[in-house]
């Protein structure tokens, strides 16, 4: 659909798992043509994203930083971080749009894919209904876990199950007795209760540890095998099916 041709396009540019190799043709050439690129970050950080993407920077582009204003010091149910989170969305839409509305692309750097877990969305919602928008579907953090890993995930008729660590422990533990194969994702300060609600459900055995995969320093190890409860961003928990085989 192409809303006004004057405008500029909202690209989101899925990058993959980590590795800067990961990233699509189509992907790398949008970023290289695009006069400003745009990347969510920690203040003071240069962010995942944006080194990720560094081999691939147009030499000449506007960049864009979006630095959060909170991540995980504030629990994401606490009002405030609502609020400040809200606003900060609201304060990067505006200041896209400006561009966009000024007739330049600006290319949106997301780690992963664009629209699995990613703040990008928290962007798309808003600026989708005035300017065009070209997603480009990026490898995901959980492929690049279980291809670092080898380990396959799902036979014949098993069930797939993407679970945040971040859910309270009786409905995290209720998932877990619903399904064949699950990715968990989001452990960080969870990831005690995320253990203890995988041995709760005989679950250890088949549990794989993977951290920033594709990426240098990349762990894999049995989740049994981890002493510490230390889980950074690029980090998640795989417990392969069993299902159907030939």
């Amino acid at each position: 659909m192409n809303l006004d041709p004057a405008k500029g396009r909202l690209l989101g540019i899925g990058l993959g798992p980590g590795d800067p190799e990961l990233l699509t043709i189509k992907a790398m050439l949008l970023l290289q043509a695009a006069p400003v690129v745009a990347y969510f970050a920690k203040a003071g950080r240069r962010g995942h994203a944006r080194t990720i993407a560094n081999r691939w920077m147009p030499t000449m582009c506007e960049e864009m930083p979006l630095f959060y204003p909170v991540t995980t010091e504030t629990h994401f149910s606490d009002p405030a971080y609502v609020a400040q989170m809200r606003d900060f969305y609201a304060g990067a839409t505006q200041d896209i749009a400006a561009h966009l509305q000024a007739g330049r692309d600006v290319a949106l750097l997301c780690e992963g894919d664009p629209l699995f877990y990613g703040s990008f969305m928290h962007l798309y919602i808003r600026l989708r209904a005035q300017f065009d928008v070209v997603i480009v579907p990026g490898v995901t953090g959980m492929s690049g876990c279980w291809t670092a890993a080898g380990a396959p995930m799902t036979w014949g008729d098993d069930v797939l199950t993407v679970l945040p660590g971040t859910l309270p422990s009786a409905d995290f533990a209720l998932r877990l007795a619903g399904s064949d194969a699950f990715v968990v994702m989001k452990i960080g300060r969870n990831f005690a209760k995320v253990r203890a609600a995988i041995v709760a459900a005989g679950l250890l055995e088949r549990a794989i540890y993977v951290e920033r995969a594709s990426m240098a320093g990349e762990i894999v190890m049995a989740l049994k095998d981890k002493a510490d409860t230390i889980a950074p961003y690029f980090s998640l928990i795989l417990i392969p099916g069993h299902g159907r085989r030939p």
